[in-house]
């Protein structure tokens, strides 16, 4: 007795056959469709712009690289580019402040749960509100800051008033927040570390700073990439602050790259479109180089494992 030939297996689409590789490509296209519009592309157009002389409204005029010779010469560009760089250095203060905050607020203590609203607070808030708080804090006459000095017998400080101070009075007031973003980074962090790491150190005899820097720290290392980079991110595109707080002064002394950007665009200074797309540029640029840097780190350390 011979046996019924076998059935012919069913067609089955290419979607099918594919179905595994495709699907998640699938899901991306939204979010990089739109990635591609709302991002790549202004970034693309700004360039173009920033070869034009244009107000905005009337047809462009190709210049070619004179903004960015103008750039060259121009003093307000470089006092926005120094106090970039100072919003830089100083704000990588939050890393090492929000880091300590974390260790304890980790720890078992009596009232945690209030020590955490009160650090976690400033993480909620809006800019515009941390900025109108520092600036009565900075009041000379009503503020908190120069009642504490005259409690000392020191007169008062027009720390907004002064442009030797301004600068540095704004980045205060940046660092409260940002150092409640980078505690939140570490407490979720030091949830993530061994315990049995840690045991094994303090059988090994090690306490306090040992303990910190060679068994803590390096589990953290995730936790403190994202906040460098987060920082830094922040820092070079700081705006909002010197908006509410100093509008840029005085005399242009707290201006920043993406303030000036700003104030020779879309002001009452003049609408120069392709001036402010140049330093548009010139800020991008500076921040390719850093996200450039920790993309080629992390792609060292995930090709090392």
């Amino acid at each position: 007795m011979t046996s019924a030939p076998d059935a012919p297996p069913p067609h089955r689409s290419w979607y099918k056959r594919n179905e595994i590789a495709v699907t998640p490509w699938l899901f991306l296209v939204p979010g990089v469709a739109m990635f591609l519009v709302y991002v790549i592309f202004p970034i693309f157009q700004s360039f173009n712009i920033s070869m034009q002389e244009w107000d905005g409204l009337g047809a462009p005029e190709y210049v070619g690289l004179r903004n960015y010779r103008e750039l060259w010469d121009d003093p307000a560009f470089y006092t926005s580019l120094r106090n970039n760089l100072l919003w830089l250095l100083l704000y990588l203060l939050a890393i090492p402040a929000g880091l300590f905050i974390a260790l304890f607020l980790n720890q078992t203590v009596t009232g945690i749960r209030l020590y955490k609203s009160l650090f976690f607070f400033p993480f909620v808030i809006s800019q515009v509100v941390v900025g109108l708080v520092f600036t009565w804090f900075y009041d000379p006459t009503f503020g908190l800051l120069n009642t504490i000095l005259g409690w000392v017998g020191l007169g008062p400080v027009n720390v907004l008033g002064d442009p030797t101070y301004v600068t540095y009075g704004i980045i205060a007031a940046g660092l409260w927040p940002q150092t409640a973003y980078c505690m939140i980074l570490y407490l979720t962090g030091l949830n993530a570390v061994d315990p049995e790491q840690v045991e094994a150190a303090r059988l090994d005899g090690a306490r306090g700073w040992k303990m910190l820097w060679y068994v803590i720290i390096p589990q953290l290392k995730p936790a403190t990439f994202i906040a460098f980079v987060v920082t830094i991110i922040g820092a070079l595109r700081s705006f909002d602050l010197i908006s509410i707080m100093t509008n840029g002064g005085p005399f242009g002394e707290s201006r920043v790259l993406s303030f000036y950007m700003f104030e020779v665009a879309l002001s009452e200074y003049g609408f120069r479109m392709g001036y402010g797309a140049a330093i548009a540029v010139v800020l991008f640029l500076i921040m390719l180089c850093f996200i450039a840097y920790f993309l080629w780190s992390m792609y060292k350390e995930q090709k090392a494992r």
